[in-house]
């Protein structure tokens, strides 16, 4: 007797090749068998009319937090996501020693959005080493985890304070490979770092301190693992972004590793150029280089209140401190003292089309729901007030607990994006779930992927999009037996169907450890979500426990 078998349903392997008819059957944790199945099984799910894939893998995440609390990482399983890799950006949880616990919690503070109280409430510091870390989020798991070493974190347990000033001596180097040795025995994915990053007090992260042969030390130590090297290069200049490119391209054949880079984006203003970025590309892999692009499937949207400090005001200085080091008080004075107000609304003037164009999403009184969804051109006009004033009237009036959107900001030309995500050397990614939390929602990339791409703009086919999130990403980051619903392999599979999968609108919720909030949103068109050949979560009965995820891909652990 089989554990499961999925019957009737259109299976997409994750190969590329065309769709075919067929049940699937599962045992022990693995793929049995694919084909005709009449035996009998313990639980039968019937996949009429709908698509059995892969499950889905997201290379870019930051749910080292998360996981501390919610092993299902909701609500990304819920999407059809049975593997994220975490740590990316230089940042992880381990290795890190106790006097080191307050700087890493500031810098994701600052960089990934994470609320203090949500690290102050929903974590308690129990380990120090990688394994110790890995040890810990394996209970509960219910979603695979790749986890990357944060390059930051590993200056820090070797060089303390000075990590944060100064390149590495060669024995110190010599330490951090040492240490990054054991955290790929352990089971680390690969290692990440950033050239773009700074830390709560707004200078660089350790990681930027590092010199070239620094991060070349490092690879050589990947090599010995066949490990990733994942980088966020300064992508605001294409030039720079082609320099780190080129550098990690000499990683890749110098220690034949894959490397990846996240973000790239393409909007009007930049085509020329991340189309000279692409040329890039393809030059490196014309020569043997392994340098993936990460590209993310959904428009530029950011949210905000003055109640947390936004990245969106990182350009503004005088905004960015008043939010970033100023008491909930002391950015209510600044918002009402009149000078202080004018030097504030001087600065931010130049952008005026930008502010005009946000749209109020949240308030807490009843005096104000009435502007709920209108722009702030709109809102002060009804006020007789400029839009940047109405934004500052509504955050003082709302406690700081107002909350606008940008929508649409970039990345949001179909043709453009639509081109860019079916290129055979992009990665698709970057979606940054479980940071960011009061910013944007990244839940449901994978269904915009599904249901604008490949059903509504027909821009990649259903074959394509399976095997960009599955099957390519597993064979990029070297995870075995998944990615592909093959005999033998781990049954991680998805089934969906392809006329109604999407993703919903974006949701605010308080499920954050702290009495925390964050946008989310739900699934729409998924049927059944697999992990280990478990069944995580179904569109009829939520999460369940039958799941088992695990460490990818230092060890594989079937249900």
């Amino acid at each position: 007797m089989y554990d499961l078998v999925i019957r009737n349903g259109r299976v997409v392997d994750g190969s590329g090749m065309p769709a075919f008819n067929a049940d699937v059957a599962v045992k022990d944790g693995r793929i049995a068998r694919i084909g005709r199945v009449d035996e009998p099984a313990r639980r039968v799910i019937d996949a009429g009319g709908k698509v059995v894939a892969p499950g889905f893998i997201d290379p870019h995440t930051h749910f080292d937090a998360q996981l501390l609390w919610d092993g299902y990482a909701k609500p990304a399983l819920s999407h059809g996501v049975t593997t994220v890799v975490a740590g990316n950006c230089s940042l992880s949880l381990a290795p890190l020693k106790a006097e080191h616990r307050m700087k890493l919690v500031g810098m994701f503070n600052q960089i990934e959005e994470m609320p203090l109280k949500a690290f102050k409430e929903g974590v308690v510091w129990d380990w120090e080493s990688f394994s110790e870390y890995l040890n810990r989020i394996r209970k509960g798991l219910a979603i695979n985890v790749g986890q990357l070493v944060g390059h930051s974190v590993l200056r820090l347990w070797v060089m303390g304070e000075a990590a944060m000033e100064r390149t590495a001596t060669e024995q110190e180097i010599g330490a951090m490979q040492d240490l990054l040795r054991e955290c790929l025995d352990a089971g680390a994915i690969g290692l990440s770092t950033s050239y773009v990053d700074m830390d709560e007090t707004l200078k660089p992260v350790p990681s930027r301190y590092a010199d070239a042969d620094e991060v070349d030390a490092l690879a050589s130590v990947l090599s010995e693992y066949g490990r990733v090297l994942q980088i966020v290069p300064e992508f605001y200049d294409p030039d720079l972004t082609i320099a780190r490119l080129d550098q990690l391209a000499e990683l890749s054949l110098k220690y034949a590793i894959p490397t990846t880079f996240s973000p790239l984006f393409v909007s009007a203003d930049n085509v020329a150029a991340v189309e000279r970025v692409m040329a890039r590309v393809d030059e490196q892999f014309a020569r043997g280089a392994r340098v993936w692009p990460q590209v993310q499937t959904r428009p530029i949207d950011i949210s905000f209140s003055f109640a947390v400090p936004s990245l969106l005001f990182i350009r503004l200085p005088g905004w960015y401190n008043v939010m970033r080091f100023g008491t909930p008080d002391e950015i209510v004075a600044a918002f009402r003292e009149p000078e202080s107000r004018a030097k504030l609304v001087a600065e931010a003037s130049s952008q005026m089309a930008l502010w005009s164009a946000l749209r109020l999403r949240h308030v807490g009184s009843e005096a104000n729901q009435q502007y709920v969804g209108k722009t702030l051109a709109e809102i002060g006009a009804l006020r007789g007030v400029s839009p940047l004033d109405a934004m500052i009237d509504l955050s003082v009036e709302e406690k700081l607990d107002a909350h606008f959107i940008a929508e649409s900001m970039g990345h949001n030309q179909d043709e453009h994006v639509g081109a860019l995500l079916r290129h055979p050397r992009v990665h698709i990614g970057a979606s940054d779930g479980g940071a960011h939390i009061l910013s944007f929602s990244t839940y449901g990339d994978t269904g915009y992927l599904f249901g604008h791409f490949v059903r509504d703009q027909g821009l990649l086919s259903l074959e394509q999009a399976v095997k960009k999130v599955t099957s390519d990403t597993a064979a990029i980051w070297g995870i075995p037996d998944r990615g592909l619903l093959q005999k033998g392999l781990i049954a991680d599979i998805v089934v969906f169907d392809p006329a109604a999968i999407d993703r919903g609108a974006e949701l605010y919720v308080q499920d954050v450890p702290g009495d925390g909030s964050r946008y989310v949103r739900d699934a729409h068109g998924v049927d059944t979500v697999i992990v280990a050949g478990g069944v995580a979560w179904s569109a009829t009965d939520g999460y369940s426990n039958d799941a088992r995820g695990a460490i990818v891909p230092g060890e594989l652990v079937a249900a």
